[in-house]
């Protein structure tokens, strides 16, 4: 850009070189309040967790003793330990596919031309605004064996009542079915998002070339919504490894560690048992597993974005 001067000569207005760079420099003081919540919520925490799970401490008295990788011993040799990974894994790649295979399959429908798509859409994502330890009173209320409202239909029709929530073997799955959904509404917005910014170009393309509604799905649709994919993977499994709230309302963690997730153990260990050491070495493998798999999960979906 010029302008001309009073004597009628061209006059540049090219900013400096430098300002530029002085501008771009000026920018990360803005990154400062966020690295400053970042560190005193996540970093430091994390750090002193590392620091106590090599300790005694009980959680409340003043004093701890230095006990070296005795901790990490007894957890790998804890049977306990393998129940807790086993259920975390579960709830948190459990949730992560049914809450993307459904909340695709919602935002599939609700991208069409259908009657009440506001209504519908209010409606699925309505759960996620509640507290989730409210969702699981109210989803223990419908499987609680005295007087819950599954059982009281199927001793009306002349079965027996089953104590789902008692059983072992079950009440993990009904924790994934309870967190995928209160939870699926978040995976369905980003998904009709992610539809919604396909270019309706390409389906009319396609239905030139007479190609089925199957396979513009796997070659347009999908490939185009990766970058989306990615989000809700990362976001489900982080969610998902996590869990808590929904664990204490529905079983407590029981019956005895059945259903126990990380955090809900070392909820238990620290506050129920006094033994925060322990608690604190629990924390740091959790911590490891989630950093893992979202890792892998973003490279993989990453690198899915790219090819396509």
């Amino acid at each position: 850009m010029a302008e001309l001067t009073e004597k009628g000569q061209v006059a540049s207005t090219k900013k400096p070189k430098n300002y530029t760079v002085t501008k771009e420099k000026s920018l990360w003081w803005m990154y400062l309040p966020a690295i400053a919540l970042v560190t005193l919520f996540i970093v430091y925490p994390f750090f002193n967790g590392l620091r106590i799970s090599f300790t005694d401490w009980d959680g409340f008295s003043q004093t701890s003793n230095f006990v070296g990788l005795d901790q990490y011993t007894r957890m790998f040799s804890d049977p306990t330990t393998w129940t807790v990974v086993r259920n975390t894994l579960l709830y948190g790649i459990g949730s992560t596919i049914l809450q993307n295979v459904i909340g695709l399959g919602y935002a599939l429908l609700l991208n069409s031309k259908i009657k009440m798509r506001t209504l519908t859409r209010t409606v699925i994502y309505l759960p996620v605004i509640i507290s989730p330890l409210i969702m699981g009173y109210i989803f223990y209320l419908i499987f609680a064996f005295q007087n819950g409202a599954l059982n009281d239909a199927i001793t009306f029709f002349g079965f027996n009542p089953v104590n789902a929530l008692g059983n072992p073997s079950v009440n993990p799955y009904i924790i994934v079915l309870v967190n995928t959904y209160q939870f699926v509404g978040i995976a369905m917005i980003i998904y009709l998002a992610g539809l919604q910014s396909i270019s309706r170009d390409f389906y009319e393309a396609a239905d030139i070339d007479g190609a089925s509604p199957w396979q513009q799905f796997k070659s347009i649709t999908l490939p185009l919504l990766a970058p989306s994919i990615t989000i809700n993977v990362v976001l489900n499994i982080i969610g998902g490894l996590k869990l808590f709230d929904v664990i204490i309302a529905l079983t407590g963690g029981g019956p005895g560690n059945a259903s126990q997730s990380s955090s809900t153990f070392m909820y238990s260990l620290y506050f129920s048992r006094q033994d925060a050491g322990y608690a604190a070495t629990q924390g740091v493998l959790v911590a490891f597993i989630i950093l893992i798999i979202s890792l892998l999960a973003l490279w993989y979906f990453k690198r899915k974005e790219i090819e396509a």
